[in-house]
C-alpha cells in the first residue's frame, strides 16, 4: 500500500475513534438538569416495599454502600455521592415541607476523581456525611430508593422524574402519590428534610 494512503486511513481510524471517545466522555461528564417531585418516609416495613416493587416487575439495579458529603453552600444542597452504582456530584434545590415536594437537580457524573473531593472540601468546609446501604429500583421514571442509614435507620424514598422535561409536575405528582397510596406511607411517616439535616439535628 502507499505510504501516503496507509497514512490518511491510519488518520481517519484514530479521527473517528477520537470522536467516539470524546462523545463518551461528554456524555459522562456533562451536567444534566431535571425536576423531581419526591419523598421521604420512615420504612417500618422494608420487606414488604421490596414484595411490592418486585409484584410490579420492578427493575433492580442493586444494593449500593453510598458515602453522600455534603458541603457548606450559601443556597440550595450540594453533596458529592461516592457509591460503587453511583456516583455524582448532585447539586439541589428542595423546600423543607411533608409530602410530596419539588426537587429541582444537577446532575454531574466526574467518574472517580479523589482530587474533586479534596478541592471542594478545602474550597467550601464539610457540612455532615452520611453513610447509607441504598436498594434501588426503577418503574419507567419512577425511581425508588430502600435505605439503611448508619445512626438514623430504615427509610423508603420515592422520585418520580422528568428528566426530559415531557411529563410536567401534575403528572409527577399523581405518580409519587400513588405510589405513596401502595406503601401506605402515613403522613406522620414523612419526613421533611434531608439525611444530612437529621445527621446534624444528632449532633446538636
Amino acid at each position: 500500500m502507499d505510504a501516503r494512503l496507509k497514512h490518511a486511513g491510519m488518520t481517519r481510524t484514530w479521527r473517528v475513534r477520537h470522536f467516539r471517545t470524546l462523545n463518551r466522555y461528554k456524555e459522562r461528564t456533562l451536567p444534566m438538569s431535571h425536576l423531581n417531585i419526591e419523598i421521604k418516609a420512615k420504612c417500618v416495613q422494608p420487606e414488604r416495599v421490596r414484595n411490592l416493587l418486585s409484584a410490579r416487575s420492578a427493575d433492580f439495579k442493586g444494593i449500593d454502600h453510598q458515602v453522600d458529603t455534603y458541603f457548606k453552600v450559601r443556597n440550595g444542597r450540594l453533596k458529592l455521592r461516592e457509591g460503587r452504582i453511583e456516583r455524582a456530584l448532585i447539586y439541589y434545590d428542595r423546600e423543607n415541607t411533608e409530602g410530596p415536594k419539588r426537587s429541582n437537580v444537577i446532575l454531574y457524573q466526574p467518574g472517580f476523581d479523589p482530587e474533586l473531593k479534596e478541592i471542594l472540601t478545602e474550597s467550601m468546609g464539610v457540612l455532615a456525611v452520611v453513610d447509607k446501604q441504598r436498594e434501588i429500583y426503577f418503574i419507567g421514571n419512577v425511581k425508588f430508593h430502600i435505605d439503611e442509614v448508619n445512626g438514623l435507620g430504615s427509610f423508603v424514598e420515592i422520585e418520580a422524574i422528568d428528566s426530559a422535561g415531557t411529563m410536567g409536575e401534575k403528572k409527577l405528582r399523581e405518580q409519587c402519590a400513588g405510589y405513596m397510596d401502595l406503601f401506605e406511607i402515613r403522613k406522620g411517616d414523612l419526613i421533611s428534610c434531608s439525611y444530612s439535616d437529621m445527621i446534624l439535628n444528632l449532633k446538636n
